[in-house]
């Protein structure tokens, strides 16, 4: 028999290369396609605008001594009311603001209701409890979205898809762990419990402003549901902020510097919300609010110079560990579940996560075949 040469039982394969060669090439192409990336780039630019505006609330409630959401908050839906809404009143058909509020007023009431107050929630439960059970408690959001896509938008996950939140999740957890470490968690808040409650409600009115917002721009218009939500979100933050906050913003001294900064928040909260529907049609709500976790590390990374935040290496940790998942639950799409029974023709979506199903339910191939 002849023996086998060293060379010969060092060498791998040449089968066993190329078949770890085309693994990762599957790999590669399914993790960084065009719309994968396009997905990553919108997502991280909403994270900079929130990071924008929690910037510069900071700034106005550390260094200007102004404290007042609400009156930030009013100021994003007066721009939402005189660009969105004004549109809507120049529209004709079915599609004008006075057809539309005949229609289904007293909803998009309660969407105005749910979105207005979800800012003020979270706003204010930071004068409650510590930095560390916002961010962790915030993150609540995530799974009622999710059940309520479940159960409102039909939208059905795969596995892949509960893993890539649970490693967004470990990544929000790095980042909680991070602030611990340097010190940044050292107030402990008046009143914990309370603080808690308002997180927990904050985020899932959030959620539930999220699935209306993915149900309106998919299956509606984008300028409808601006319009309605800065039509009413202006008078409801308008009392609200007449009952809770008069005081606080008679004791604004103002200067340039202080109008500045309104401004600067107002334009951040104006982009967000233009453009968030953009994003929403093209990928889904719960896509979107797990792209937007890294907006907590990039207010880190600019607080390092305005606000002497200590450094940690697992800040850039965390940042990839929530990229890592992101980019898990986009590389998979979700399927839309439809009803059993329904003589009414489905309303197709263009987004990533109806893609899957949208090739299924046309049967593409099976209609070239017939009519060859």
């Amino acid at each position: 028999m002849e023996a086998e040469s060293p060379a010969s039982r060092g060498a791998p394969e040449p089968r066993a290369l190329g078949a770890a060669g085309s693994l990762l090439r599957r790999i590669h192409g399914k993790l960084f396609t065009w719309n994968i990336l396009k997905t990553i780039a919108l997502g991280q630019m909403l994270s900079l605008c929130i990071c924008g505006t929690a910037i510069t609330s900071q700034y106005l409630a550390e260094k200007c001594k102004v404290n007042t959401p609400m009156l930030q908050s009013f100021i994003n839906y007066c721009l939402l009311f005189l660009v969105y809404t004004g549109m809507l009143a120049f529209r004709s058909g079915s599609d004008n603001l006075l057809e539309i509020l005949r229609q289904k007023w007293w909803k998009y009431i309660l969407l105005g209701l749910a979105d207005v107050e979800a800012n003020y929630l979270i706003v204010r439960a930071y004068q409650y409890t510590t930095l560390t059970s916002v961010q962790l408690l915030d993150c609540f959001g995530i799974p009622v979205l999710m059940a309520l896509s479940w159960f409102i938008l039909r939208a059905r996950y795969r596995v892949i898809h509960f893993i890539a939140v649970f490693v967004c999740l470990l990544g929000v957890g790095t980042m909680v762990g991070a602030d611990i470490l340097a010190g940044r968690d050292d107030n402990s808040g008046s009143d914990v419990l309370i603080g808690d409650i308002l997180v927990l409600l904050g985020a899932s009115l959030y959620a539930v402003s999220n699935v209306c917002e993915e149900y309106i721009v998919k299956k509606l218009s984008r300028q409808e549901f601006l319009g309605m939500v800065g039509l009413f979100g202006t008078i409801i933050s308008g009392i609200q902020l007449l009952i809770v906050e008069y005081k606080d913003i008679a004791k604004i001294q103002w200067d340039w510097k202080v109008a500045l900064l309104f401004v600067a928040f107002a334009l951040c909260m104006f982009c967000l919300y233009s453009f968030m529907p953009l994003v929403i049609k093209v990928t889904s709500a719960t896509s979107v609010n797990l792209g937007i976790l890294t907006a907590d590390l990039y207010s880190l990374f600019f607080g390092l110079f305005l606000f002497k935040y200590k450094f940690s290496g697992l800040y850039i940790l965390s940042f990839t560990v929530i990229m890592v998942g992101f980019i898990l639950y986009c590389s998979t799409p979700t399927r839309t579940a439809e009803p059993a029974e329904s003589s009414v023709p489905a309303v197709t979506s263009i987004g990533i996560d109806n893609l899957g199903l949208k090739l299924e339910e046309t049967g593409l191939p099976e209609t070239l075949s017939a009519a060859l």
